[in-house]
């Protein structure tokens, strides 16, 4: 059995027998935690503990990570006795001074403000039997002199972050295979877990190690001379060659080469010939770039993880993440008393994401932080990037600061290779590498040349590659590279001519993706950053006017689809102010102006300017025998009339777009229209004609494509949900109109358009109000508040409060409801957003006859009235009709006849409607009516005639109301 194969098999022996009991010890920094036993270990040495703070310290590393409460603490620690938090506060402290927290660096116990503690530090465990306790007891900065010359390892970090795993990895690949390459961009850490790897490696095999640092050679001619000297080997020839390798051939040993990229080629020669002539010699190298050799096995070194950008994150989810972990250690080695707030987590956590988790780049902005803040450290960094802020003194020297690092990379590259890596810093994000030909390519340089060189720059770990959904690769440049080589590309003197051609290849791009009827949104959004980019170098002194509308024309759709909204209308009313003579009346201003409609009349209200945009659109998409964005354009005529009450108008332009449907014999099309005349005759209180045609186009739509159903600002298909589920209420069919809401919810959740979720949310909300379900309804407006404060969605921000008012007020606060129902009316009165002002305006009329304010409330109502009368009808006309009667009949001298005239004209406006649900309410209240009247024959009658005719329904508010009056006036009746 070779020496390779016995050592093998000894560790498969180590990790069997650590398999068996793999929780006894705890490894962190360099102690070791054995809470069996109860005792810790530093190095071969017992520290002593109190009792109180042995124990935290076992709980908080048996939930190492986890935020533990000073309740769960206090409870573990004091079982049987009752102590206040100053007692753990005390242990802590203790416990602290112990682990030397803070000390050079290290961190183990930091405090989450108003949560608990958590131990940030890296936990792993470990058998305690055999070679392994050896190995664990062994220091691990210990050498020993073997065979003429002495082990030579740089001395490990006292806590190294968020590598134990590719530690490990690389220990486990370097025993079996003998030779590794940990590859990787500049600063990412590789030296260290080069390092960490050797320790572990002399002190689990026994074998001596040499390092060889070939960072400061200058001519590869060096590189075997310089090995052989680091060896010990006496060379008497001008090739160290053969002596270097008489030595090695028998000895076995472990050969770290640090920082070969520069001097890869002669590197990649003398590994391969080691690894060939010298079998018991295991290799480490590190490099940015492999050294693609036989024998070689590469371990590609990533970044450090960091926190995704989402909302609420805490610090004690964001020490999850080793990029955090490292940032705050060192954070805290700068300022003693730093420690992550969970206001501050999200920063940090962004601020790890900027410099893509590189450990130095972490580094080198952590210790800005008792200068700067967190904050502020987060603001210089966006404005400077942080390129020239210097690292520990005793870094290498190319790692002193990010620009020394990155200068380092930049001039291993040909003169041709930092031409075109230059050029693709103009991409934000990642590009394909069609776009890299397009924008790197010109007349001095040829595509097949740019494919070879990006190719080569992922390679040397300056450019990272990744396959797409579709299977074709994704180029990225790291953030901290771009930022560098931007600076280069601006002194070159080539700025301008790349970045129009990014700005024209993106153009082009989106103009693609738009005649393609919109397909392919996940790609055009992974481009967003780019797109802005063109825009704003378009539209800049230096830009091009021209190329910046062709560009915002075609992005336009894109910013819709995205609910950008108020980015579409900025950009689309600066390329309409700039649009040349010879573009007006064609396709690209047809494409401004519709775009422009859309994106104003959700931001800024339903001015005069968002019909003329829409109207000029259609006009020119007419004129341009363009159907589809005739289509188009009608939809968002049809929302605007919509919105601003005009319910008549808004069901003759769904009427003109059956037309156009029939024309383009599309199921979106047919979709599209159905949806508009479904909504149409609901809103005018057409229930029967509203549920045809919202139930063909929930079917329609399902066959379409969703893109095609959005390009017109919003989700017609939501838009048709809702209104079949309020349909379905008014009916008489709760139970399915509820089932119908939550489904919209879930559908616009899934579908992540904030437009069409403001507008589920708005709608649904009154299927639960009118149902009773005022928990359910109070949960949506609450969100809907939240939503459309996030977004920027004006009108839907006042309707949300409107909403709540009126929640308030059927919960008894009628107080708080009024006030802002009043402030609601105010702010879509200014907007002319009027499709909800009749509604909202007789809740306010509810709630002012709560308060007694009965002429307020009279004359509230009618306006609700004159509202309704003059948009030709609506589905409210019923429910606002029974509540002039109620309002009057809580008058201090009111008139019965007349409160029962009013009740009279609801119950015939609901019968004309077939609108049962409303019908039942204005039933239950005039029978309350003709009860008072001692006409309780009558009002049993009435009631139960419609109340009769439900089917569903029956745990309801209204429901149950109406059965409870049955009740009593059967028992009167009897």
């Amino acid at each position: 059995m070779s020496t390779s194969t016995q050592v093998s098999s000894t560790r498969s022996a180590v990790l069997d027998s650590a398999h068996v009991d793999d929780i006894r010890v705890a490894l962190f920094g360099p102690f070791r935690l054995l809470a069996a036993e109860r005792l810790l270990y530093q190095g071969d040495v017992a520290l002593r503990l109190g009792s109180r703070a042995l124990e935290i310290l076992i709980v908080l590393v048996e939930r190492a990570g986890e935020v533990v409460s000073k309740r769960d603490l206090i409870a573990r620690v004091w079982p049987d006795v009752v102590v206040d938090e100053s007692s753990l506060r005390v242990q802590l402290v203790s416990l602290r001074k112990a682990l030397g927290d803070g000390q050079a660096g290290a961190r183990y116990v930091t405090n989450v403000p108003g949560r608990g503690y958590c131990f940030v530090a890296p936990v792993s465990r470990v058998a305690t039997p055999g070679r392994l306790r050896a190995i664990t007891e062994q220091p691990v900065a210990a050498s020993k002199p073997v065979s003429g010359y002495d082990t030579q390892l740089p001395a490990q970090l006292t806590r190294m972050v968020g590598r134990e795993d590719a530690v490990r990895t690389i220990s486990s690949q370097l025993d079996g295979q003998r030779f590794v390459s940990i590859v990787g961009p500049g600063g990412m850490g590789k030296t260290t877990v080069a390092v960490s790897v050797s320790h572990v490696f002399v002190a689990e095999f026994e074998v001596p190690a040499c390092f060889v640092d070939l960072g400061a050679l200058t001519t590869p001619e060096l590189v075997a001379a310089t090995v052989a000297s680091a060896l010990g080997v006496v060379v008497q020839s001008s090739n160290p060659l053969p002596s270097l390798m008489a030595f090695l051939q028998h000895r076995r040993l472990l050969l770290v080469l640090d920082c070969c990229e520069h001097v890869v080629e002669a590197t990649a020669t003398l590994a391969e010939r080691i690894f060939r002539d010298a079998p018991e010699v295991h290799i480490l190298a590190t490099s940015r770039e492999k050294l693609r050799v036989e024998g070689e096995h590469v371990h590609r070194l990533m970044p450090l993880e960091s926190p995704p950008d989402e909302e609420g994150l805490t610090a004690g989810k964001a020490l999850a993440y080793s990029a955090v972990q490292l940032f705050v250690e060192r954070a805290a080695a700068g300022d003693n008393g730093f420690e992550l707030s969970d206001g501050d987590a999200s920063i940090v956590a962004d601020i790890c994401r900027k410099l893509d988790g590189i450990a130095l780049a972490i580094e080198l902005v952590a210790g800005r932080v008792d200068a700067y803040g967190i904050r502020g450290t987060a603001e210089f960094l966006n404005n400077r990037f942080g390129l020239l802020w210097r690292s520990r003194r005793t870094a290498l020297p190319r790692h002193q600061t990010l620009n020394a690092m990155l200068d380092w990379s930049y001039r291993l590259l040909t003169a041709f290779e930092q031409t075109i890596l230059c050029r693709l810093s103009l991409f934000v994000g990642t590009f394909s590498l069609d776009a890299a030909r397009s924008i790197a390519a010109d007349v001095d340089v040829d595509e097949a040349r740019v494919v070879d060189a990006v190719g080569g720059l992922v390679a040397k770990s300056l450019a990272s590659a990744e396959k797409a959904g579709d299977a074709t690769m994704r180029y990225r440049l790291l953030d901290t590279t771009r930022a560098y080589v931007t600076s280069k590309l601006a002194e070159s003197g080539e700025m301008d001519a790349a970045a129009r051609r990014h700005a024209i290849y993106f153009c082009e791009f989106l103009e693609g993706a738009n005649a393609a009827d919109g397909h392919g949104l996940v790609e055009c959004a992974q481009q967003l950053g780019n797109v802005r980019a063109a825009l704003d170098w378009s539209f800049s002194d230096r830009g091009d006017p021209c190329v910046g509308t062709a560009l915002v024309a075609a992005s336009a759709p894109l910013f819709l689809q995205l609910s950008l909204l108020s980015e579409c209308r900025r950009w689309t009313e600066r390329a309409l102010a700039l649009i040349e003579s010879a573009s007006r009346g064609s396709r690209r201003e047809m494409e401004l102006q519709a775009s422009l409609g859309l994106s104003s009349m959700f931001t800024t209200g339903n001015r005069e300017e968002v019909r003329s945009a829409l109207t000029r659109g259609l006009e020119l998409a007419e004129s341009l025998h363009e159907p589809y964005h005739q289509l188009r354009l009608l939809g968002g005529l049809n929302i605007f009339l919509t919105r601003i009450g005009d319910f008549r108008g808004a069901l003759k332009v769904a009427q003109q777009s059956e037309i156009v449907a029939k024309a383009l014999a599309v199921p979106a099309a047919a979709a599209l229209t159905d949806c508009m005349l479904g909504v149409a005759h609901h809103l005018i209180g057409n229930q029967a004609s509203a549920r045809a045609h919202c139930e063909t186009a929930v079917v329609r739509a399902i066959a379409s494509h969703r893109i095609n159903m959005i390009q017109f600002g919003c989700d017609h298909r939501i838009r048709a949900l809702v209104a079949l589920a309020r349909t379905l209420w008014l009916q008489g069919y709760p139970d399915q109109a509820v089932k119908v809401a939550r489904q919209t919810i879930h559908e616009a959740d899934e579908f992540k358009h904030p437009v069409s979720l403001s507008s589920a949310l708005i709608w649904t909300s009154s299927v639960f109000i009118w149902s009773g379900d005022w928990t359910t309804a109070e949960a949506i407006i609450e969100r809907l508040v939240a939503h459309t404060a996030r977004h920027s969605l004006g009108p839907c921000q006042a309707v949300s409060l409107g909403l709540t008012g009126e929640l308030s007020i059927r919960r008894g606060n009628a107080q708080c409801g009024v006030q802002l129902l009043r402030w609601c009316l105010e702010e879509l009165y200014a907007g002319r957003h009027h499709i909800l002002t009749p509604v909202l305006a007789s809740a306010l009329a509810e709630g002012l006859m709560v308060l007694g304010n009965i002429k307020d409330a009279v004359a509230t109502i009618d306006y609700a009235l004159a509202r309704v009368a003059e948009n030709g009808g609506s589905s409210e006309t019923p429910e606002i009709l029974r509540i002039k009667g109620r309002i009057l009949a809580s008058a201090p001298r009111s008139d019965p006849s007349e409160v029962k005239d009013w009740l009279l004209r609801s119950l015939e406006s609901a019968r004309q409607q077939s609108a049962l649900g409303w019908e039942l309410r204005t039933a239950t209240t005039l029978a309350r009516l003709l009860s008072d009247q001692e006409r309780r024959t009558e009002a049993h009658d009435l009631l139960a005639g419609v109340y009769g005719r439900f089917t569903e329904g029956f745990g309801t508010s209204d429901l149950k109301k109406a059965r409870r009056l049955l009740d009593d006036l059967s028992r009167t009746v009897d």
